[in-house]
């Protein structure tokens, strides 16, 4: 259901976006550290359970840093919650927090939230933010996510940042 009301605002510069990506990171991080805590967890119980045998490995960490099935399984983990963050926030609401604090929002051009699987595609083609540099070259400030997604990211009013635009309303 599209957000009329958000439709109109103007699309978000280069630098603007920098600012938001700068505190979003902060984040990704943080649920990246919680990410490998859990997933090393998980993994120190499994090799205490005996599910998962340590062979020739002394220590758990070495076992998973050392079986590249084990490591890619782990990463995979990571990036899949890292991943999350963003595209849980894009479809909900149309910012993470650190686009809430720069007032910027994703969206289709008509105002529309974008759904999980538009979400997903959008971090794929942001290229870890590289994408961005796009709006350097192109006039309509639109990054290679956004034309290749069909949205853009505007820069909203005090009054329009307020949290009654989160969970698409």
């Amino acid at each position: 259901m599209p957000n009329s009301e958000h439709a109109n605002f103007p699309r978000a510069g280069f630098f603007r976006r920098c600012g938001a990506i700068v505190y979003d990171l902060l984040l990704a991080v943080a649920v990246y550290m919680i990410a490998g805590a859990i997933g090393f967890g998980v993994f120190t119980g499994l090799t205490a359970s005996g599910l998962i045998d340590m062979g020739n490995y002394e220590h758990v960490s070495d076992l998973l840093n050392g079986d590249s099935l084990y490591k890619g399984i782990y990463q995979f983990w990571i990036a899949l919650c890292v991943g999350l963050f963003y595209i849980s926030f894009w479809s909900y609401g149309g910012q993470t927090l650190g686009m809430r604090a720069w007032r910027l929002k994703v969206q289709h051009p008509n105002g529309q939230s974008l759904s999980m699987i538009t979400a997903a595609a959008r971090l794929v083609w942001s290229l870890l933010g590289i994408g961005n540099l796009w709006i350097l070259i192109n006039g309509d400030k639109l990054a290679l996510q956004d034309m290749m997604t069909r949205s853009e990211v505007v820069q909203l009013s005090k009054e329009a940042n307020q949290m009654r635009n989160w969970h698409g309303v």
